[in-house]
């Protein structure tokens, strides 16, 4: 049973990885590199400073998102990958040659879990349950989403790699999320706003949108940079 799902899942990988298209390679390296989201990085940042007055409540959203990526990509690569052993796509001796390797960007050698997916999508989650923006949510989940598809398109992780991922991020974004309620009301209480301008807890809708469009302008830088590449 277990080995008829891993025969699968490597044939969904092989099916899903790469193509034929040098913009499409060059695009996909943009996207999976932590470096092209630093924007992001700062406009939540912008975004969470500007919309709480309480120091004590943005160092604790802060250490909310550093806890996120604590328990998802440093656990992940500390424990989990060298425990599992499982080869990535890309170093595995029984697929390997057949991967399409884009640029010789293969990765460390061992894939489960996803690092990449548990990182966005705890990051995305946390976000998403704390400022209750619907765009902002959209913006945030596609982030995570294009983030596990350069993965699998670069093969260096398995869809199974990419699920479980998944899975543990959203775990661990409800965790702290659950812990950052219980730390912050006791000192700042907890309101409900009703207006157009605010979120349902309490930040500017206009704000939210600066974030939007940092991530909708870094979709765009992604896409005139792989066509340079060409």
């Amino acid at each position: 049973m277990i080995d008829s799902i891993l025969q699968y899942d490597k044939q969904l990988l092989l099916s899903l990885n790469g193509s034929h298209s040098l913009f499409a390679d060059g695009l996909m390296l943009t996207l999976t590199d932590a470096k092209t989201w630093i924007p992001m990085y700062v406009a939540l940042l912008y975004l969470v400073i500007k919309n709480n007055n309480s120091m004590t409540k943005i160092l604790a959203i802060i250490a909310g998102a550093a806890l996120c990526v604590l328990f998802t990509g440093t656990l992940d690569d500390l424990f989990v990958k060298p425990v599992v052993a499982r080869w990535r796509p890309t170093h595995d001796p029984e697929i390997g040659y057949m991967v399409d390797v884009v640029d010789g960007y293969r990765g460390g050698r061992y894939g489960f879990f996803s690092a990449h997916a548990a990182n966005t999508f705890s990051i995305a989650l946390f976000f998403v349950l704390l400022v209750r923006s619907r765009w902002l949510s959209v913006a945030l989940v596609l982030w995570s989403l294009i983030n596990c598809w350069t993965r699998i398109y670069l093969g260096v992780h398995y869809p199974i790699d990419i699920a479980v991922g998944l899975l543990w991020g959203a775990f661990v974004a409800v965790l702290v999320y659950v812990l950052f309620n219980v730390v912050t009301r006791s000192t700042n209480g907890h309101n409900n706003y009703i207006s157009t301008q605010y979120t349902s807890t309490g930040y500017v809708v206009t704000d939210t949108d600066v974030v939007v469009s940092v991530f909708v302008f870094t979709l765009m830088y992604a896409l005139v940079r792989a066509s340079i590449i060409i």
